[in-house]
C-alpha cells in the first residue's frame, strides 16, 4: 500500500507544486504524454502521485481516496460541507493567490460596501420586480458572506464560463468571482467592492481526515511530512 498524493494535472499549478516539492526533495514529474494523467515520485519510497483535476481534489480528499492533496484553500471550502472535519491544512505553499471577491459596475458610484449593496438590490427589487442577480461559481462561500453583510435582495445564478462577463452579456447585475490583478474585472468595466474579500485563497497542501493508514503507511506519511517540513 501507498501514500496517494494529489496534484493539480496542468498549468502552473502543477508546476509551482512540482518546484515547492522538487525545493524541499522530493521529486514530482509527469510520464507520458499530455493526456496521461500518471506520474512518478522520487526521494521517498511508498508516495504514489495522483494527476487530477483541482477542483477533483477537494472530493477525493473528502472521500479519502487520497491521502494529501494541493488544491486551493477557495475549492476546499466551496466544495466540502464541515469541510475542516474532512481534511486538515499542512501548509500554504505560497503561490496560486487569489481573492474570492463581489464586483459590481464601475458606473455604480453609489455602491462601495454591503450596506450599499443591499440597498442597491432592495430599489432594484422595488424597481424591476425581481432579486438581483450576482453570478458565481461559488454558491456556498457567497451566500455565506452576504448572509453575514446583511444583504438580502439578490438571488445567485450559475455561472460556469466566464462570470466577469455575466454583466455585459445582460444575465446578472453583479458578480463573485476569484480574482488575481483585477485586470480582467476593470476591462469588464466593473469595481471590487472596498470590504474584506469572501475569501482569500492560495494553493495549500491538505491531508485527508478521511483516508484509512496502516501503520507501514503512518510511517511513510511522517517520513513525507519530516521531508516537506510540515506537521
Amino acid at each position: 500500500m501507498t501514500i496517494k498524493l494529489g496534484v493539480p494535472s496542468k498549468g502552473r499549478l502543477m508546476e509551482k507544486t512540482f518546484d515547492w516539492f522538487g525545493a524541499r526533495g522530493i521529486g514530482l514529474a509527469r510520464t507520458g504524454s499530455d493526456r496521461e494523467y500518471s506520474g512518478e515520485v522520487t526521494g521517498i519510497d511508498g508516495v504514489e502521485l495522483v494527476l487530477l483535476s483541482a477542483g477533483e481534489i477537494p472530493r477525493e480528499l473528502a472521500a479519502g481516496r487520497i491521502h494529501l492533496g494541493v488544491t486551493g484553500t477557495d475549492l476546499i471550502q466551496e466544495k466540502l460541507v464541515q469541510w475542516d472535519q474532512k481534511v486538515e491544512p499542512l501548509a500554504e505553499l505560497g503561490f496560486g493567490h487569489a481573492d474570492l471577491i463581489v464586483a459590481v459596475p464601475a458606473a455604480w458610484v453609489d455602491v462601495d460596501t454591503l450596506d450599499d449593496l443591499d440597498a442597491a438590490a432592495s430599489a432594484f427589487r422595488a424597481r424591476h420586480g425581481f432579486r438581483m442577480r450576482i453570478a458565481t461559481k461559488y454558491h456556498r462561500l457567497v451566500r455565506a458572506y452576504l448572509h453575514d453583510g446583511g444583504v438580502a435582495d439578490y438571488q445567485l445564478v450559475d455561472s460556469q464560463g466566464a462570470t466577469e462577463g455575466t454583466v455585459r452579456n445582460l444575465t446578472a447585475e453583479a458578480i463573485a468571482d476569484i480574482t488575481s490583478t483585477g485586470e480582467t474585472l476593470r476591462a469588464n468595466h466593473l469595481k471590487v467592492l472596498a470590504e474584506e474579500p469572501v475569501l482569500r485563497s492560495q494553493a495549500t497542501l491538505f491531508r485527508s481526515r478521511a483516508a484509512e493508514v496502516t501503520q507501514a503507511e503512518r510511517d511513510t506519511l511522517n517520513a513525507l511530512c519530516d521531508k516537506l517540513r510540515v506537521s
